[in-house]
């Protein structure tokens, strides 16, 4: 089998899984096909009435006729007008179905993925694929598979009533036909490789765009708005040269297409002219089969352009599908559904990589009893975020295992493991909302009350209720227009109100100022001596009220204890991280 064999067996398969979406909606699809059978034999019938009158009424003289059949015309237009839209409506309906819940279920799989895809993949492809890519495909259904089954049924109708008509007409009407077909081929293929690179480059500009719309403040801060500016007009111009290489081909398909017609039209005038004089042909078959001709040449021309919509969105289809088949989803086989935990972590020889084969966390092993606080310490890349991270399962472990309770998070159901381990991360995102809904995430289980009572318990009521609106206030896209220390408050809030059984927080308080890390320090204290704690952080204070303390370096641990027993270890390394970086914190 040869390669573009292959290629067409798989754009078969392809399109044949596209329209397996629409079995859910088997209905519209049997409707919009039964329309589209109807309406292929009434479009040829007014060419078919306006050639009948003119041959029996008119050139008969016979009023009475004229006017019945006038009466039919209209019934016929109205008629076929009334389908029409229907079917364009139905057909719309059913692309509209399909890809709403196309959208929602890559949204689902988007959610259910390993952040490893999110490490990898620019937000800007993710977003591409669920709008540009899934909207592609209702060109499929609006105006590829069922538009061009309705034209190829009128094609079939329009050829069989001209041959019934006249076949000599017809067969010198079709001369240019072959000229047509090799035209079409031509235009096909060209746009078909232009839009290709047209959808590419829609894809790049969206993830240059995201990165550096939410980078702004860095563009701007290292005075980069040049040179960002230089990237985005290359990018740009790659991006207008294909759409120019399509409109190219567009505009020169449509005159030949135009020439041909032209050519058709004369030869039709010319020879069904003589047949009239000679009586082989009727007066109303003359001035039919330019209408005729009309109704042959259109579809064939806008075939070649809704092969190239059928293609594109089969090029959309196979990126959506990729996405779909992305089998890097969070395996969540665990059936175990506790409605608490008391409080029981323990890490047994775990490995990790988020690349293999290098490893981040290399055989690290700790115990931490209900109840207790650990603190996590070590240098910029010893893995201490990646331990919260495989705590919550956003990522799979390559070796060991990693025990709540003395129970395996793996046979933990997801959602329950996830709804009693809460993070407070360094890196607070607020979404576009109120105050409220950022706190409780719209969750209706939660009462405004238990927000309240968070608030006030870790000082933040006061600040939210001088803001405009109090808890209604408008936050937008990332917290914008809070400070660094509010946001946090906020995330901290956030937390409180799903009150877990464990809470991570990764340095939840570097970014506040020491007169707000003030106000919620006896918040956490409070916090931490009610359940199991893990804590990322370089504060003194945190780190010396922590039960344990786990030391990391280049991804193992190197110390375990209590920070009682690690600054008296002689040449420990806590205790020299202790006395460099901590001892000129202590007052006095």
């Amino acid at each position: 089998m040869t390669k573009e064999q292959n290629k067409k067996k798989y754009d078969m398969a392809l399109l044949m899984r596209v329209l397996r979406l629409g079995l859910p909606y088997k209905g519209l699809f049997i409707l919009s096909g039964l329309l589209s059978v109807v309406l292929a034999p009434l479009a040829v019938l007014k060419p078919y009435l306006v050639q009948y009158t003119v041959d029996k009424h008119i050139m008969g003289s016979d009023a009475s006729g004229l006017f019945y059949m006038m009466v039919v015309f209209f019934i016929v237009l109205i008629a076929e007008s009334s389908l029409r839209y229907f079917f364009i409506y139905k057909s719309s309906l059913l692309g509209q179905s399909i890809i709403r819940d196309l959208r929602v279920r890559v949204f689902n799989h988007l959610t259910s993925l390993q952040l490893r895809y999110f490490d990898r993949t620019p937000i800007g492809t993710a977003t591409t694929r669920t709008i540009n890519d899934v909207e592609t495909i209702n060109t499929i259904f609006t105006q590829g598979v069922i538009m061009m089954i309705a034209d190829l049924l009128r094609l079939f109708a329009v050829l069989v009533v001209m041959l019934w008509t006249s076949w000599k007409l017809t067969l010198v009407c079709l001369i240019t036909i072959p000229l047509l077909i090799v035209a079409t081929y031509l235009f096909k293929e060209g746009v078909k490789s232009a839009y290709q690179v047209v959808r590419n480059q829609i894809s790049v500009m969206n993830a240059f765009l995201q990165e550096r719309i939410s980078g702004m403040r860095v563009v701007q801060i290292f005075n980069a708005e040049e040179r960002e500016l230089n990237n985005f007009k290359e990018i740009n111009k790659v991006y207008r040269k294909a759409n120019l290489n399509a409109i190219f081909y567009y505009a020169l398909f449509f005159p030949v297409v135009e020439v041909l017609t032209a050519i058709s039209l004369g030869l039709l005038v010319w020879y069904g002219a003589r047949g009239v004089l000679t009586a082989d042909i009727t007066l109303g078959a003359l001035i039919a089969f330019p209408i005729y001709l009309n109704m042959l040449f259109r579809p064939i021309r806008m075939l070649a352009d809704k092969l190239n919509t059928l293609q594109m969105g089969l090029v959309a289809a196979n990126r959506v599908f990729e996405l779909l088949d992305n089998n890097q989803v969070i395996k969540d086989s665990g059936t175990l559904e506790p409605e608490s935990f008391k409080g029981k972590v323990e890490f047994k020889n775990v490995f990790f990589a988020y690349n293999e084969p290098n490893l981040i966390l290399n055989d690290v092993s700790f115990k931490l009893d209900p109840g207790e606080t650990l603190a996590i310490v070590g240098s910029t890349g010893s893995g201490k975020t990646t331990i919260i991270n495989i705590l919550n399962r956003f990522y799979p472990l390559q070796k060991g295992a990693i025990l709540i309770d003395d129970i395996n998070i793996d046979t933990i159901q997801l959602n329950s493991l996830r709804q009693r381990v809460t993070m407070v991360l360094q890196d607070v995102f607020l979404f576009s909302g109120t105050v409220m809904e950022n706190i409780t995430l719209q969750n209706t289980d939660i009462p405004e009350e238990r927000v309240y009572e968070a608030a006030k318990m870790i000082g933040a009521h006061e600040f939210i209720e001088r803001l405009p609106d109090g808890y209604e206030y408008q936050v937008r896209e990332r917290g914008a227009t809070l400070s660094m220390g509010q946001r946090q408050l906020i995330s901290f809030v956030r937390a409180l109100v799903f009150n877990p059984d464990i809470l991570v927080l990764d340095e939840a308080t570097s970014s506040i100022d020491p007169e707000t890390e003030s106000v919620i320090q006896y918040a956490i204290e409070q916090l931490i001596t009610k359940r199991t704690s893990i804590i990322i952080a370089h504060r003194l204070s945190t780190i010396r009220h922590a039960d344990k303390i786990l030391v990391l370096d280049g991804g193992s641990v190197i110390e375990f204890g209590t920070h009682a027993e690690l600054v008296v270890k002689e040449g420990g390394h806590y205790k020299e991280l202790y006395e460099l970086q901590f001892l000129q914190a202590e007052p006095g």
